[in-house]
């Protein structure tokens, strides 16, 4: 193979079984416009079998991507593995690692990771999304059946999850919640979602954990409870709320932000207004069937260290600690397996 191009491989997990491959390939690589998309199944798709953008995707199916090799960006190297048996693996994963290739990303992935850390033949399946910025527990099926065991889990309300995330401004309230509709696309961000009538249907609860001051602004540590699994859905609800993400490019203070982030200009004054590199949001807690047993089991993974540094002492200046009664789901969590 030329040495200026690479291949990116995907084989189809069990989840995806029966998706047009032009929808398969839109799910996975979401920063790609419907234009480029299509050119890259007319020119750049390896495989064994013939492949249209209708094909109907089966698991197991293994293709590549051809495309010109670019300097990947830096992403962590190292995952902690929270729990693992035959069926189900649980990872806390860190800021920064995307889950999948991309067109940025393909040997700093976390797909790439485990399988240079457990062999190409190892097993693991991601049964839902974490965006690359955001940090915590992502849950993988080990085989076919825990996959669409998964699957279905998550898509009939099974899973209780829980984030923490550090936001600007002070809530009024110590616990409220926010229920608007996402439709995707917005005017300046096509990958970013946006408030529509139209939208699917989408509800976040919140809960104050702590208030604090910063170097004379105002923030807050809140628990997020989203009752519905929308892309963006807690980041997007808290802008509307006006309390968005600490550090957040998309839906932060200027939605110029994102733009000049991905042609690497962004400039300094920017960086200071949003305090920290990546987004504050962090799954925390997470509860579920298992997908062997049905029996119900529950993980946790603390606030990584970026997060609570940026989190003063209490009573090192201004904090105000709040304790909001328990939520419904930690009332219902059973031991921690990991």
């Amino acid at each position: 193979m030329d040495e200026g191009v690479v291949e990116v491989a995907f084989t189809v997990e069990p989840n995806y079984a029966g998706w047009r491959l032009d929808v398969y390939l839109r799910e996975k690589i979401r920063r790609l416009s419907r234009s480029r998309l299509q050119r890259i199944l007319r020119t750049a798709v390896v495989s064994d079998h013939p492949l249209k953008p209708s094909t109907r995707v089966w698991p197991g199916l293994s293709f590549r991507l051809r495309r010109r090799s670019l300097a990947e960006p830096p992403t962590p190297d190292a995952v902690d593995e929270i729990y693992r048996d035959e069926a189900l693996l649980v990872l806390d994963k860190p800021a920064g690692l995307p889950i999948h290739p991309t067109a940025r990303y393909h040997h700093g992935t976390l797909v790439a990771l485990l399988r240079r850390r457990h062999g190409a033949g190892f097993q693991a399946h991601p049964a839902h999304r974490l965006d690359r910025e955001t940090s915590g527990l992502l849950v993988c099926g080990r085989t076919a059946e825990a996959s669409r065991a998964l699957m279905r889990a998550f898509q009939g309300g099974e899973v209780e999850k829980e984030y923490q995330a550090i936001v600007e401004g002070w809530p009024d309230d110590d616990a409220f919640s926010v229920d608007a509709p996402l439709a995707e696309g917005t005017a300046a961000i096509r990958i970013a979602v946006r408030v529509d009538p139209a939208g699917r249907p989408a509800r976040t609860c919140f809960r104050v954990e702590r208030r604090f001051v910063r170097e004379g602004a105002r923030l807050a540590l809140l628990r997020c409870f989203p009752r519905t699994g929308r892309q963006h859905q807690i980041r997007a609800h808290l802008a509307l709320a006006g309390h968005p993400l600490v550090g957040d490019k998309m839906y932060g203070p200027d939605p110029g932000y994102f733009d000049r982030f991905s042609r690497h200009c962004l400039e300094p004054e920017a960086w200071a207004r949003l305090r920290l590199p990546r987004h504050a949001l962090h799954a925390s807690h997470l509860a579920l069937p298992h997908p062997l047993t049905g029996e119900r089991v529950a993980f946790s993974a603390p606030l990584p260290a970026d997060l609570a540094g940026f989190l003063p002492r209490v009573g090192a200046d201004a904090a105000t600690a709040i304790d909001p009664p328990a939520s419904a789901a930690e009332g219902r969590r059973l031991a921690h397996l990991g």
